[in-house]
């Protein structure tokens, strides 16, 4: 079974975070900041600044889901800072 990650990432230019999930989070990193559509395209350079490795792609897409409901910056950097309890 493949590995899924929930990966956040931040574009200074924007001062905002982009939660999502990736078998690779690398390569869709690399997506983020090469293609010419979607809204992540207006905020490039985009970084990686954390990933969390999950056992299911079920599991990653549960995580990604609650995350973006609470509209939440303070959850998304207690997550980054490692303060968030899974």
């Amino acid at each position: 079974m493949e590995k899924y990650f929930l990966y956040i990432l931040f574009s200074n230019s924007l001062n905002h975070y982009y939660v999502g999930i990736s078998s690779n989070p690398q390569k869709r990193l690399q997506y983020h900041n090469s293609q010419n559509k979607g809204w992540t395209k207006r905020g490039r350079p985009w970084q990686l600044i954390f990933q969390k490795e999950f056992e299911s792609k079920s599991v990653a897409m549960f995580w990604e889901s609650w995350i973006k409901k609470q509209k939440n910056r303070t959850i998304i950097e207690k997550i980054i800072n490692n303060s968030f309890s899974w």
